[in-house]
């Protein structure tokens, strides 16, 4: 691998998406800095998401580099694609969404304000809709300080941001991959860097989406239902950490029992699985409703 050099590489996970990845690149040809490179990995498209992007190449606007895979689900694009990146930033980027024109000057400005502080992992920033309007809230304190856990978890500040991580760092922490399963939340993997690392949390907006029918986060419950060993996994990180709150514990106890019953695994092996033996045992009747409700209307669809 070459020398890291003080700029972004911008990832870009993508399936069957060739008709809204013009708007992406159309901001990235818009950016006030020009020192990032777009890496789009292809997870297996069927459309023309290939041809779309050679002819993004052809135009030589924009440093771009083409990965394809067999499609496995984003965790595993977002796997295939940062361990290629040699930049010193890694920022995610959905092919349904965009930037503003001063995303990438915002990241390196951010950047060489703080890069020299020790126990950094990234910088998080604001997501908004075309509107404007900030997705979910403002953070607390703009530049704060602290982990993922402590700001947005134990804070209680939901919705999606704008996260920009060390490559170095990000690359530590691999996306869990599970054998039939093509979905798993990101949280998983901010979570398990919280404590080792903290992240910058900044009140200023870089990234514009919007959530479009058959998105991930509109398809969410049924991609979670297929996916149930990694959605397990995501909360035994959540009950691992002895920094989360209870009443965050109880949620993802809850969603423990209930995956674990989507993966067939018996209870007597949940309950041994779990450090939280107590919490487990005063979720399991509501879990257990909780899990027969989500198969009845599973069912239905």
């Amino acid at each position: 691998m070459g020398k890291e050099t003080a700029a972004v590489t911008i990832i870009t996970p993508t399936y069957n998406r060739a008709d809204r990845l013009k708007d992406l690149y159309e901001s990235l040809k818009r950016q006030t800095v020009r020192e990032f490179e777009w890496l789009v990995v292809d997870d297996g498209s069927t459309d023309r998401t290939r041809q779309t992007v050679q002819d993004f190449c052809a135009q030589s606007q924009v440093k771009i580099r083409y990965l394809h895979r067999e499609n496995g689900g984003k965790h595993r694009a977002l796997n295939t694609g940062i361990s290629t990146i040699d930049t010193e930033l890694t920022f995610i980027v959905d092919s349904d969404d965009y930037l503003p024109d001063d995303a990438v000057e915002t990241i390196l400005a951010y950047h060489e304000k703080y890069k020299g502080r020790e126990g950094l992992c990234g910088y998080s920033f604001l997501r908004c809709y075309p509107d404007g309007r900030v997705n979910t809230s403002y953070f607390k304190q703009d530049e704060e300080i602290a982990t993922y856990r402590d700001v947005r978890i134990n804070g209680g500040i939901g919705g999606d941001k704008a996260e920009v991580f060390y490559t170095r760092i990000l690359k530590q922490f691999p996306f869990p991959e599970y054998e039939g399963e093509r979905f798993l939340p990101e949280d998983l993997v901010w979570m398990q860097m919280s404590g080792p690392y903290r992240m910058v949390h900044i009140n200023k907006c870089i990234y514009i989406g919007e959530y479009l029918e058959g998105g991930l986060t509109r398809t969410g419950r049924a991609m979670k239902i297929y996916s149930p060993r990694g959605m397990m996994q995501r909360s035994t990180v959540y009950l691992d950490d002895d920094g989360v709150y209870l009443k965050v514990k109880l949620k993802m106890m809850l969603l423990y029992i209930i995956y674990g019953r989507f993966a067939r695994i018996p209870v007597g092996r949940l309950y041994a699985g779990t450090s939280r033996k107590l919490l487990f045992a005063v979720s399991m009747l509501p879990a257990g409703l909780l899990y027969h409700k989500w198969n009845r209307e599973n069912e239905r669809k």
